[in-house]
């Protein structure tokens, strides 16, 4: 059966988006979503390959929400190929969910296997196309990001959404890294893609006025960096909700006082807060902007 050359597979934001590419001899698909959702991708992607196998794997970056259907999918298909980017493949032979990112936000990924790394300068064929392998380190320091030059599409990820970009997780920690995703900025309009997929929302067109966005987002870290960590701390909690529904609330609560992310953000930034006190207030704040709502002692998603 002949696919489509790119097929976006368009998720929610607790799974990154899956991108599709058929070839006349092989298919790869680019992120695999969260696990909880892995059902549903495997569902997603065996409709969209029409009764063929699954050739590649690739992942641009190993964010939980990025890779956590990989275990999946190498179930699924046992000839797959799995193409991380090097950075964290010794972590990944290992398996150190700790040292992955995995066990102090929070978020969960099934033991996954890998076959080849993503070198940034060299070309990987996917569908029986080259694509460009580049380094963009900001949101993660080891993510890649994907560039057909023929037909000028850009595999982004969380580099450069329509309207911004994901959380700089190094900055977290206490890392200098909004340099970095302005120079990975930089790079994307070097490329001048005419067709951005990011990791979250839609396929857009028009990457200058996605990079100006950007661009005064990150102006605004830079100016005020207790922002972006306390945009983070949310965004951490909006995920699990996201994942769980509904929890309630002193339950919500003491698993983010336990999870490590919390302390060290809080640690960095906040700690002339009571750590318990913060906590209450994020959840006050998620509820505030309508991220969340309470229904008597649970929180719910919204």
């Amino acid at each position: 059966m002949a696919l489509d050359p790119i097929t976006v597979i368009e998720r929610g934001w607790l799974s990154s988006n899956s991108i599709l590419i058929g070839g006349p001899q092989s298919t790869a698909l680019i992120d695999s979503g969260y696990y909880t959702h892995s059902d549903q991708t495997l569902a997603l992607v065996d409709a969209a390959l029409g009764g063929r196998a699954l050739d590649v794997l690739v992942n641009t970056h190993l964010h939980s929400d990025h890779c956590g259907g990989n275990a999946a999918l190498q179930q699924r298909y046992p000839g797959l190929r799995a193409h991380i980017p090097p950075g964290q493949s010794q972590h990944v032979k290992l398996w150190n969910p700790d040292a992955l990112g995995f066990a102090p936000t929070g978020q969960c990924c099934p033991e996954f296997g890998f076959d080849a790394v993503l070198k940034p300068g060299t070309d990987i064929e996917l569908g029986n196309v080259a694509w460009q392998v580049h380094a963009a380190p900001g949101h993660d320091p080891h993510s890649v990001i994907l560039f057909e030059p023929a037909s000028r599409v850009l595999v982004s990820a969380d580099a450069l959404w329509e309207n911004g970009f994901g959380v700089v997780f190094a900055e977290l920690e206490g890392v200098s890294a909004f340099d970095e995703v302005g120079q990975t900025l930089d790079l994307i309009e070097t490329l001048v893609p005419r067709k951005v997929i990011p990791g979250h929302g839609p396929a857009f067109y028009g990457v200058e006025k996605a990079l100006a966005v950007a661009r005064k987002r990150l102006q605004g870290f830079v100016e005020n960096p207790v922002k972006h960590s306390q945009y983070a701390a949310k965004v951490l909690l909006k995920f699990k909700l996201l994942e769980l529904q509904s929890i309630e609330e002193s339950n919500f609560k003491s698993w983010a006082l336990a999870t490590p992310y919390f302390s060290l953000i809080h640690a960095h930034r906040f700690d002339h807060f009571d750590f318990t006190q913060w906590i209450d207030q994020l959840v006050t704040d998620l509820i505030r902007s309508g991220a969340a709502c309470r229904d008597g002692v649970m929180i719910k998603n919204a």
